[in-house]
């Protein structure tokens, strides 16, 4: 029997007022991002501030009202603050408001969707959620798909299925015979080398084709597979990217799934960061040919402005994801033999799966389709108006025409022509703009250069924000070009 304390303090903790103790903590950080205030990275000069978890593991319960009280002090205190408006960093959003507050029904419920029986109602709206995206790319019956914790997953999984589509036996007796070829661009994102990798087909059988403009080069790729055909070389699949991770860049989705078509090929395309372009009139024209793909991983915890984590895959024939799974448990799935599974544990890599697709069923009920792709318009002008920006101003120069909400640039003090010294200087910059409090961006190296990188994701942003973004890297400068060498 319960503790007659320990039976309390759960009665207490389902209350209103207990709940109270956690939304306030939230609400409080939203109206604080909201109207800009403070750093935005709470520890950037401020060690003081630093949380400090390094206390013993608790032997008996604290009121609930210290707990939250130190959540609020610490554990915000020491955070990036994504939803601040001059977050400017990797590709996580500032959630959208009303998909937060879902998350205390998921957990609550806690529902696990790998089986309809133990989530009907997640199952169901998993279903029509991936319908709609499908619907979206293009994809016509038949097609489905799963959610996944992010690209990862959703890419190792879409390979799996290459895999069984290539050889049907490979669930039980593994690849026979030289291991097949993945063929991806020189920028793709480091999970498809990861899944060669996991999947035993060895990174040394990643083909990597040359990028023009920071997309994979058409006439290269055809060279590619003209080789490896001559060298007798099965192709596992082709990936092509949507949004590139460096610079947002978009491959000729068309054009290499025409290539594909000829040649029998697996097109995949990886569109965790771009696939949300589809919710746009202005964007959706960038991803002309992502309906020839055979699978899409799409991130809608990216340009969705989803908290993470809501991830996914989509496939153009959902008995492809079935047969990446030839995994039998009369314990646990028990689909109709021949006909088509309720259960999304029998397509997706993970057992213990929540009910994220409810995040993304509520943000498409609480804003609709025309207010994600207006989101998608947004932060995708951000970029526009900094890259605009930046051609006006003679110490900053953009590395490329953004085409979604992702920008490098670098910055070119006056009488500095040493690329060594401005890789050097530029990676100071940003470690001395973040540490100051003023924005957080990111840095990559393009072309072997390092470069300034900053990626839009919050709707509170605006085009102030960015003029700020330049002055305050300007300001950052001087400083770092004054220190003592």
């Amino acid at each position: 029997m319960l503790p007659d304390d320990l039976r309390t303090a759960l009665d207490a903790d389902r209350s209103s007022d207990a709940a109270a103790l956690f939304t306030d903590i939230v609400v409080r950080y939203f109206e604080q991002t909201g109207r800009g205030d403070g750093p935005v990275s709470s520890t950037a000069g401020h060690p003081e501030r630093r949380p400090s978890f390094d206390d013993a593991l608790p032997t008996d319960g604290q009121p609930l009202s210290a707990v939250a009280a130190r959540i609020e002090r610490e554990f915000l205190g020491g955070a990036n603050r994504l939803s601040h408006p001059m977050y400017m960093g990797h590709q996580v959003a500032a959630p959208l408001p009303a998909p937060v507050w879902t998350e205390a029904v998921i957990a609550a419920l806690n529902n696990s969707i790998a089986v309809s029986e133990m989530s009907p109602t997640g199952t169901l709206v998993e279903e029509r959620v991936i319908q709609w995206m499908c619907g979206l790319a293009g994809f016509g019956a038949g097609s489905g798909g799963t959610l996944t914790s992010g690209g990862l997953e959703a890419t190792h999984t879409a390979l799996l299925a290459a895999r069984a589509a290539l050889d049907p036996e490979s669930w039980k007796r593994g690849l026979t015979g030289p291991n097949p070829v993945l063929v991806c661009g020189e920028h793709a994102h480091y999970a498809i080398s990861r899944a060669a990798g996991e999947l035993g087909l060895g990174t040394d059988n990643v083909r990597v084709v040359p990028s023009t403009n920071w997309k994979m080069d058409i006439e290269a790729l055809e060279a590619t597979l003209d080789t490896i055909a001559a060298e007798g070389r099965r192709v596992l699949a082709v990936v092509a990217t949507a949004g590139h991770t460096a610079t947002g860049s978009i491959d000729d989705l068309r054009a290499i799934g025409a290539l594909c078509d000829a040649r029998g090929l697996w097109m995949h395309v990886d569109g965790a960061h771009g696939a949300s372009a589809l919710f746009s009139a202005t964007h959706a024209p960038r991803l002309r040919g992502i309906e020839r793909a055979r699978t899409i991983t799409w991130d809608p915890h990216k340009m969705m402005l989803l908290p993470l984590a809501a991830g996914a895959l989509i496939a153009r024939d959902e008995r492809d994801l079935s047969a990446a799974f030839s995994q039998q448990a009369p314990y646990l799935f028990h689909g109709t033999e021949g006909a088509r599974s309720p259960d999304q544990g029998t397509r997706s890599f993970m057992c213990s799966r929540r009910a994220d697709a409810l995040k993304v069923w509520v943000a498409l009920q609480r804003y609709g389709a025309s207010g994600i792709g207006a989101l998608y318009d947004h932060v995708c002008s951000l970029a526009a108006a900094l890259h605009q920006m930046i051609g006006e101003r003679a110490e900053f120069a953009a590395l490329h025409v953004p085409e979604s909400n992702i920008l490098c640039f670098r910055w070119l003090p006056a009488g500095v022509h040493d690329d060594a010294t401005l890789d050097w200087l530029n990676q100071r910059l940003r470690e001395r703009y973040n540490a100051s409090g003023r924005g957080w961006i990111t840095s990559t190296v393009l072309d072997g250069r390092r470069v300034l990188r900053v990626t839009m994701m919050n709707p509170r942003t605006q085009d102030a924000h960015v003029a700020e973004l330049l002055d305050g890297l300007a300001a950052e400068g001087e400083g770092l070009l004054s220190e003592p060498a």
